[in-house]
């Protein structure tokens, strides 16, 4: 079972924003996609750039330093489905955002 930890409020990340944040020792990115959230962690697999400064389109997220992309919904990367980054179980109360981690 996730331990959820508050990272924001719903409104600080408007629909089709990101938004960087952290928690549980990790930065993770929080995409807003059409109104449903979703958490990657924030680093790119490729050269460690920030996912949570890139540039949102519909699903994909494209890593500001080297144009990795990753489909935010399942953090695969949109170029080798057996490159993926971790993805967190999102979960909205009231107005607050949580964010699953294990362990």
């Amino acid at each position: 079972m996730p331990n959820f930890i508050r990272v924001a409020k719903t409104n600080e990340v408007p629909p089709g924003a990101v938004r960087e944040f952290h928690a549980d020792g990790k930065v993770v990115a929080v995409f807003n996609v059409s109104g449903k959230l979703y958490a990657i962690d924030n680093t790119c697999l490729h050269r460690g750039g920030p996912l949570g400064q890139g540039v949102l389109e519909g699903e994909v997220v494209t890593c500001p330093w080297h144009g990795w992309q990753y489909n935010v919904t399942s953090g695969e990367s949109v170029f080798n489905e057996a490159i993926k980054v971790q993805t967190y179980e999102v979960k909205i109360e009231g107005e607050d955002i949580f964010v699953g981690f294990e362990g």
